[in-house]
């Protein structure tokens, strides 16, 4: 969807022949300096207003007991919490990295979801690292680890966080993944993420555009200025 919005061939080119007269002296530096400018701001506020057309997906609300966590489309903390005797369970979502042709133009067919599992009055967490799709939930990692307050995970090398999920026996595995579905921690959470990722990227593309176009029209080029 977004590289479909993004990806105008024709304004790049345009700037490419400015720039091309630059260099080869057929234009002066200040109004070619200003051609690009003016270009870049018509092409930033044409996205802009394209991407504010969209169609937002249809509102979907997060199985129960979840709740949306205040504010979460504005940080990177998490996006639903539920309590349930004295644990805590905090979900943070992010898309997966593209992998070519698995995910099309106008959906996100994968997400990373990192379960933190934490515990009145401990520490640690336990903390899982997953795969989520549609029909599935599949465990990468899981390690003990501080407390988490947004998707960033402190990269201390001399602190083992216990073994590669892979090295588990399958029974183990199972038996982990179980430990998730009793709480509620499965593919019934997709569609909700998968919404709430798409209002977060759309938020944060029109957020850009605007600041980009802010920035460009408020500091002109050196050569135009």
């Amino acid at each position: 969807m977004w590289r479909r919005v993004i990806g105008n061939v024709a304004v790049r080119r345009q700037i490419q022949r400015a720039l091309s007269s630059k260099a080869g002296g057929s234009g002066k530096a200040g109004d070619v300096s200003a051609a690009v400018d003016s270009m870049l701001l018509r092409s930033l506020k044409e996205h802009y207003l394209e991407v504010s057309k969209m169609t937002p997906p249809p509102k979907v609300s997060p199985p129960s007991p979840f709740e949306i966590v205040k504010g979460s489309l504005e940080g990177t903390g998490a996006v639903l919490k539920k309590s349930v005797g004295n644990e805590e369970i905090s979900l943070f979502v992010m898309r997966l990295a593209h992998g070519g042709d698995e995910e099309d133009d106008d959906g996100i067919n994968q997400l990373f979801l990192h379960v933190a599992v934490a515990k009145q009055n401990q520490a640690d967490s336990l903390h899982f690292l997953c795969g989520l799709y549609p029909d599935a939930l599949g465990i990468h990692s899981v390690s003990m680890r501080p407390k988490l307050e947004d998707l960033e995970l402190s990269d201390d090398s001399s602190r083992y966080t216990g073994p590669s999920f892979e090295e588990l026996d399958e029974k183990m595995r199972d038996v982990f993944h179980g430990f998730l579905e009793d709480r509620g921690v499965n593919e019934s959470l997709f569609p909700f993420l998968q919404a709430w990722l798409y209002v977060k990227d759309h938020r944060n593309l029109l957020r850009w555009f605007k600041s980009v176009g802010t920035y460009v029209h408020e500091n002109p080029s050196a050569e135009n200025a």
